[in-house]
C-alpha cells in the first residue's frame, strides 16, 4: 500500500509542478486518482513539506511548498 501512495504523490506533485497550485477537483482530474488515494498522497506530500496548503474563504488550493 505504501509504495502505491508514493506513486499517487509523485504524481500529484508532477502535476502541481506542470499546472501550479490546484484544487482537489483538479488534482482529481489530472492525476486520474481516487479521493482516498489522492489525498492520502497530499499527507505524504504535506508531512515531507512538499506541498503547502493555500485557504481563500472556503476554497482550499494545494501548490508545491517554497522554501
Amino acid at each position: 500500500m505504501d509504495a502505491e501512495i508514493g506513486l499517487a504523490a509523485g504524481d500529484v506533485y508532477r502535476y502541481l509542478e506542470a499546472h501550479g497550485a490546484s484544487n482537489m477537483s483538479q488534482l482529481k482530474k489530472g492525476t486520474g486518482r481516487k479521493d482516498v488515494l489522492l489525498n492520502q498522497a497530499i499527507g505524504w506530500l504535506a508531512r515531507e513539506d512538499k506541498v503547502a496548503r493555500q485557504a481563500d474563504g472556503k476554497a482550499v488550493r494545494w501548490g508545491i511548498a517554497r522554501a
